[in-house]
């Protein structure tokens, strides 16, 4: 209308607006796009892709991806949506000592390994060789076996150090495989510590221990086997995208590649087998 009594009357915005009886502010509003169907859409397919996620890693993905809604928005359709996971119960444990675990400054310094065991659909076992950088959260490899000697396990990390050199430490815990001579005598050679936690404190390893959670609920409990090659292909698949898109708490909500990017001075190489000794052995720090 405005539009009209200014092109037949020959006047100007401000007179148009005086005749027709409303502020320039209201003939310049736009309704603003709330984006609340767009929100459900991206939450739903989240939630069916990741099962496990709850609303932190869902924005977090979200917001590497350009999200530009407000966290508070966003949770309140989560919420009506009815995707909250249910929190279980922390148990209450006997006081323990308490003690610092320390993040490396760089990668490839530190790597912590552990074993995990599930079943095929036959009720035959398998296990899994789970081996992580600290310092990124990055995995490196995870191997799916029935058999898991200590041959086969400095093999397995002989093959990942081809890629990725070897590190100054391996924290793990008192497991035969572990404690046995030819994984000892393997890590001497090397040049390799290794850093035993304490008995029956799991904590003191907690890196490993916090991905074995997400691997269990994401990939073991959710699927069942008949195969190792099964459990092998699923589980790769899942770590390219653990590795490249998962957010963590722990890093700023970054995928454990994108954190080592940020982090990587200008002109440093990627494969840190082949940068000066000093790097690698870089010293101890908080994050």
């Amino acid at each position: 209308m405005i539009e009209k009594i200014k092109e037949e009357c020959n006047v100007d915005l401000k007179k148009a607006c005086k005749i027709c009886g409303i502020s320039r502010s209201v003939y310049y509003y736009q309704k603003r796009i709330k984006g609340g169907e767009e929100i459900e859409k991206i939450l739903y397919k989240l939630s069916k892709e990741h099962r496990r996620w709850g609303f932190g890693k869902m924005f977090g993905f979200m917001k590497n991806k350009g999200c530009v809604w407000n966290h508070k928005k966003v949770y309140r359709i989560y919420c009506e949506l009815k995707l909250n996971l249910r929190k279980k119960p922390r148990k209450r444990l006997p006081s323990r000592r308490k003690g610092m675990l320390l993040q490396p400054l760089t990668r490839n310094y530190s790597w912590s390994i552990d074993f995990m065991s599930d079943a095929f659909m036959s009720g035959r076992k398998f296990r899994t060789l789970n081996v992580l950088d600290d310092y990124n959260r990055e995995v490196l490899g995870l191997k799916v076996g029935t058999s898991l000697p200590a041959n086969t396990v400095t093999n397995f990390l002989d093959d990942i150090a081809m890629i990725r050199g070897y590190p100054r430490y391996i924290r793990t815990d008192n497991g035969p495989e572990f404690l046995s001579k030819k994984f000892v005598e393997w890590s001497n050679k090397k040049g390799i510590v290794i850093q035993y936690i304490q008995p029956g404190k799991p904590a003191q390893n907690a890196y490993i221990e916090r991905f074995n959670r997400t691997y269990r609920e994401d990939v073991l409990d959710a699927n069942l086997f008949s195969a190792i090659n099964e459990v092998q292909i699923i589980t790769d698949e899942w770590l390219e995208d653990y590795n490249n898109n998962r957010p963590h708490e722990s890093l700023g909500n970054k995928s454990p590649i994108e954190f080592a990017r940020s982090r990587e001075p200008k002109g440093l190489r990627t494969n840190l087998k082949h940068c000066p000794k000093t790097l690698k052995l870089s010293t101890y720090g908080v994050y």
